[in-house]
């Protein structure tokens, strides 16, 4: 049996998951689960990159203790966040969060003294304005601490530096790289005047890899603390752009959802849309498998729902580290469910691509402030919050669907959601019947999935993406909720 491992770490978990291909199907295998909580250095909210990569050697001896060695591994992460790394391979600062508010205010500085106009930098770029994209963690990092990139002989994206840690080899992969905003649509590489505009150094920023290239094996200190070798590949390491590989859907008129902590929903073009109503419409142009563009819009997701459970359970950050203070219980996820249910009538809507939403104290307090702002009920008790929020989402999800159509031109007949947030039915449910479409649900473990079918690809098990993707078909339940 041939093992595959899918190291795919997001904002608040990561988890290690074996998968081998039997029979035409994809069978997968959690061997390992962890937590990554943000901590706080130097006045600024980060990645603990040390525990991550605990964490990585801890499912590594997992795989070993169960007895199923991985012949190749792949890790995938969240976007936009990097480490830098001297001409020695030393980290140089700390793994800022794209949480942190460092990047408040740069997109109007750049505007007002001239440095970068955003219709000329999404026109060459074409990746929506978010306050964190790497263009403006750079900017800003350039204003705060230009001794750091004088320092930086290396720009590495969160998994890559990863691959560095297992491999001793720094290789930039192209589906995160597109995240930066800073690599050319059209030319599918690094945009040497975009790089020249913000003043940032040119020899940072490596040759871009495509997904199912090889890293590298690992270095003989980490084949002693796993107990083996592995071949490290690239799969898309961004792990939406793995999560639109994982998608079942059979012909070209879906629409995807990739759904978690955010929420991305969009399509597969072969050309990028960089109009200026594709920008006015804020949506993105990423980069993916095989240079699919990746054209979707970002919206807030399941952090608003995670949000307000953690603040309900009484779940605060404090020193950079979780800390719990009395509630009056503990919420599930299926309680808070419940309790939307209950409220389904409660009128009150926000947009939940406010960016008020991005990191607030208190997500029920940004909630019902959007709520009065723009002049709707109000929400009291906890079941109209979750029903705010609840079909706040769905009917954001229609909006950019309606938006999506308009821009390509195209009709679609379905939603396929795949990721976390598949598993919720009652949002579903609003979500099918806000777009008058009917959408199909799962697999769960979309991200991971569409990491191991590059590996699985690439070792030559399945013949392409069009294999892969009916194998998953095969493999999983899909469930259709009808509008």
């Amino acid at each position: 049996m041939t093992y595959h491992l899918a190291v795919d770490i997001g904002a608040s978990s990561g988890r290690h998951i074996l998968g081998h291909a039997e029979n035409g199907r994809i069978v997968l295998e959690e061997v390992y689960r962890f937590d990554n909580a943000q901590v706080r250095r130097n006045g600024h909210d980060c990645w603990d990159t040390d525990a991550l990569f605990t964490h990585i050697l801890e499912g590594l001896r997992a795989c070993r203790e169960a007895g199923k060695i991985p012949a190749t591994m792949g890790i995938d992460t969240w976007a936009v966040d990097f480490v830098l790394l001297d001409k020695n391979g030393r980290a140089v600062g700390d793994a800022v969060a794209y949480r942190d508010a460092r990047t408040e205010g740069v997109r109007d500085r750049l505007e007002t003294d001239g440095t970068l106009r955003f219709a000329d930098h999404y026109a060459r770029a074409g990746i929506q304005y978010q306050p964190f994209n790497t263009a403006y963690q750079l900017a800003a990092l350039k204003r705060e601490h230009p001794e750091q990139l004088e320092a930086a002989a290396h720009l590495l994206m969160m998994p890559e530096y990863l691959n560095y840690l297992l491999t001793g080899r720094m290789v930039n992969e192209y589906t995160n790289a597109t995240s930066t905003a800073l690599v050319n649509a059209r030319t599918k590489t690094w945009d040497d005047e975009l790089v020249a505009a913000l003043g940032l150094p040119r020899r940072i920023f490596g040759e871009l890899h495509m997904p199912g290239g090889s890293v590298g094996h690992f270095t003989p200190a980490v084949r002693e603390e796993a107990g083996f070798d592995c071949e490290v590949v690239l799969p898309a390491t961004h792990d939406t752009a793995s999560a639109f590989l994982a998608v079942p859907a059979r012909d070209d008129h879906a629409v995807y959802l990739s759904s978690g902590t955010w929420s991305l929903l969009g399509v597969e073009n072969r050309e990028p849309i960089t109009t200026p109503e594709s920008m006015a419409a804020n949506f993105t142009n990423e980069g993916g498998y095989e240079y699919r563009f990746r054209y979707l819009k970002n919206i807030m997701g399941l952090w608003m729902i995670q949000s307000v459970r953690r603040e309900l359970n009484g779940v605060a950050y404090v020193a950079g580290k979780e800390a719990r203070t009395a509630a009056e219980k503990q919420w599930s996820y299926a309680e808070l469910e419940d309790e939307a249910r209950a409220c389904e009538n409660f009128a009150g809507r926000v947009d939940a691509n406010d960016e008020r939403f991005l990191a607030p104290e208190s997500m029920i307090g940004a909630v019902k402030a959007a709520c009065e702002d723009r002049g709707c009920p109000v929400p009291q008790t906890v079941g109209e919050i979750m029903a705010c929020i609840y079909h706040s989402l769905a009917d954001c999800y229609a909006a950019a669907i309606r938006e999506l159509a308009a821009l390509t031109g195209n009709r679609y007949t379905a939603i396929h959601i795949v990721g976390g947030g598949s598993k919720d039915g009652y949002l579903n449910e609003l979500t099918a019947k806000a777009a008058g479409l009917p959408v199909y649900a799962g697999p769960a473990e979309g991200t991971a999935l569409g990491n191991l079918m590059v590996q699985m690809i690439r070792a030559g098990e399945f013949a392409g993406l069009a294999e892969a993707r009916a194998a998953v078909r095969n493999s999983f339940e899909i469930r259709e909720v009808q509008p």
